[in-house]
């Protein structure tokens, strides 16, 4: 028998892999060093109290005979949740029909599950950096990737222009690692040009609900022509704490058609087939965000979050460190100072502050000389790692 020789193309370990061996190295050699997390993008407030009230009666319902659930109606998800998402894009002029919403597990799952609708044949663009997981999925797979630089002289938002060639292409608006975030005009250059060359859109919304400033867009439907060339994948990690509960959604428009097929018709067969569906509970206790008092609650924790990110740019601005990010994103991508490397730069920062971060060389080539700090710690840990780094950084000179 045969296995997956693409796995052999893989990098030999995991970004955060390798980050949590590299600090339970250095802890374990420094026991008594006080190590403030600022690395992974997991979030760190409990759920809103509407979301465990609606995941304690859901499970009380599945205590009861006449309540109880099993499996549910349909693999895309129960009508009360689709219906709420439905909901939640019209109140920002995007109008969905309830069969283009599929609920998962998490963006995660389905960033590399939709691959199942592309032949192996196709050439995918990223761009660089770029979130790992985009490029291990098509590695597994065999398909060809391109990369498309991302810079400061680019503003981190790469666009397309007439040598861009790619079947699939990643956009992730707000980025990860960079913060960096698309406005509806540059959106629409790339719907025009994926629907001209017969490409679809991968478009990663995971972290659409910190984006605050106008002119920039939350959802790629926000785009005249983006229903004919662009799956959506979005998550409740980010927006309401579902880190550690599962539960996201993605949207394949009934007008998105390739090579003579309907993707939405293809990605609801490969559901029923490979899929049974996200908990009961959960789904209700992913409604319960979009209700009054989740959207109120929620709010607050993105505003606690947002406040972290104001900390860190703080002191980065004291220190006349450049960044980006930060303002639309919980995450702060900046230049490594003194000319130091990603990797350099995050073993100076732990040993000296004694604060964990990521490497931007760790999210492609472009990354290196670059590194990301998140906003999803402790309020109070944020103060006192944003005073550690300026600390450190002020002995640079």
């Amino acid at each position: 028998m045969k296995v997956n020789k693409h796995y052999q193309e893989l990098e030999e370990s995991y970004l955060f892999s390798t980050i949590a061996h590299k600090v339970a190295d250095y802890q374990a050699a420094h026991p008594d060093a006080d190590i403030i997390r600022l690395g992974i993008g997991d979030v760190t407030l409990p759920l809103a109290k509407s979301v465990v009230q609606a995941l304690h009666e859901a499970s009380d319902e599945q205590g009861r005979k006449e309540t109880f659930h099993g499996y549910i109606p349909s693999e895309q998800g129960y009508p009360f949740l689709r219906e709420a998402i439905q909901r939640y894009y019209a109140g920002r002029g995007v109008a969905l029909d309830t069969a283009e919403i599929f609920i998962s597990d998490g963006a995660k799952s389905d960033l590399g599950n939709l691959l199942d609708l592309f032949d192996a044949d196709n050439t995918v663009l990223v761009p660089d950096p770029v979130y790992p997981v985009y490029v291990d999925d098509n590695v597994m797979a065999g398909r060809r990737i391109t990369y498309m630089p991302a810079s400061a002289e680019n503003h981190f938002l790469p666009m397309p222009d007439e040598n861009t060639k790619a079947d699939i292409v990643y956009l992730c608006s707000p980025n990860n690692p960079t913060g960096a975030t698309y406005t509806r005009s540059q959106l629409k250059v790339w719907v025009d040009w994926a629907n001209a060359h017969d490409a679809v859109i991968l478009f990663d919304a995971a972290y659409e609900c910190f984006v605050s400033e106008e002119g920039l867009a939350r959802s790629i439907y926000e785009v005249e022509g983006a229903k004919t060339c662009a799956i959506e994948v979005c998550s409740f990690s980010k927006i309401a704490g579902f880190t550690g509960t599962r539960c996201g959604y993605t949207i394949v428009p009934q007008a998105l058609a390739r090579d003579g097929m309907n993707l939405n018709k293809m990605w609801l067969r490969r559901q029923t087939t490979k899929f049974n569906g996200v908990a009961y509970i959960v789904q209700r206790a992913a409604a319960a965000v979009f209700s009054e008092d989740g959207m109120r609650e929620i709010q607050q924790n993105l505003d606690y979050y947002r406040r972290n990110a104001a900390v860190i740019a703080a002191a980065l601005d004291e220190a006349g460190v450049w960044y980006c990010g930060g303002k639309n994103s919980p995450y702060i991508w900046l230049e490594c100072p003194a000319g130091m490397g990603s990797w350099q730069f995050f073993d100076w920062l732990l040993d000296t502050a004694h604060v964990v971060g990521t490497p931007g060389e760790g999210f492609g080539r472009c990354g290196e000389g670059y590194f990301r700090l998140t906003a999803f710690g402790d309020a109070e840990r944020t103060k006192e790692a944003a005073a550690r780094i300026l600390a450190a950084l002020k002995t640079l000179g």
